[in-house]
């Protein structure tokens, strides 16, 4: 038999390592004295330790590790299982750690600019479920991504072609949506898409695409990188609203989120204040 000491030295674990195994039923050791409570191991035991320690060095938790070892039948199939999610959470921190160094090197600052008069093809947003939660916002940006490649390969297939990037802005064009809206409930969301083409070809789209044309007009923009949250939708917003403009206003009901690859950049509309009229 092999005292705790001398296991944990030949297992490289820590005794306390050791004692949070035992609690944990992971690694029992082979006999517990009942007057002192020192702990004995067994020579084969040292097997079950090195396993332990492969299995715990990639991330696994505790509770996996001893089904693992418990059921060998399905020990490879956990582990592919759990380096699938290491390889999903390793993407999303290298995600994370590209938008805190663009935060960080260069804050998004209001820029504005004028876009032109363009023809855009629009679509009611499928989805998200009913029952998501309204500040899931990776739950919106997966229908809307669906909702944008839909339309954009229906694009094609009429013979148009998308020609910038598209956007989503909320539906309100009925009632029904207005009146969501003002009550704070779920809004509609429409996706919206610069095209051209000849007439037939736009023609030619289904009755659930809207052709429009999309007056010009000066905007105030804000980029923010990476995956959308409703703490960068509240900061862009913050920072567009207190933007100082001269003889104008910000028109929020004209609000509109380009879909970038790295990002989302929120703008809204920029309107003149009327000139005041001269006295008599």
């Amino acid at each position: 038999m092999l005292s705790i000491s001398d296991f944990s030295a030949m297992c490289s674990l820590p005794p306390q390592t050791l004692r949070y195994y035992h609690s944990e039923g992971l690694l029992v050791p082979a006999d517990v004295d009942e007057r002192t409570g020192y702990r004995s191991y067994t020579f084969e035991q040292v097997e079950r330790a090195m396993l332990i320690t492969v299995l715990r060095s990639t991330g696994m938790s505790v509770t996996l590790v001893r089904r693992a070892l418990d059921q060998p039948e399905v020990t490879l199939s956990l582990l592919r299982q759990h380096a699938t999610e290491v390889r999903r959470e390793r993407l999303a921190q290298d995600e994370a750690i590209r938008d805190a160094h663009e935060f960080l090197a260069s804050p998004p600052e209001p820029v504005m600019r004028h876009v032109g008069e363009m023809t855009v093809a629009s679509k009611l947003v499928s989805g998200p479920p009913p029952e998501h939660d309204r500040t899931d916002w990776d739950a919106i940006d997966a229908a809307t991504t669906a909702t944008v490649q839909d339309l954009t390969k229906t694009v094609k297939s009429c013979g148009a072609l998308v020609t910038g990037t598209p956007w989503r802005a909320l539906a309100s064009g009925t009632p029904e949506q207005k009146s969501r809206i003002l009550a704070g409930e779920d809004p509609d969301w429409l996706v919206k898409v610069p095209v051209t083409g000849e007439e037939h070809a736009l023609a030619a789209l289904p009755a659930d695409i809207e052709v429009e044309m999309f007056e010009a007009r000066d905007e105030l923009s804000i980029f923010m990188p990476g995956r959308s949250s409703m703490a960068k939708h509240s900061t862009a917003l913050s920072r567009l609203l207190v933007h100082p403009l001269d003889a104008a206003y910000l028109d929020t009901s004209r609000m509109r989120h380009l879909l970038h690859d790295n990002g989302v950049e929120t703008t809204i509309a920029i309107c003149q204040l009327p000139e005041p009229s001269a006295e008599a």
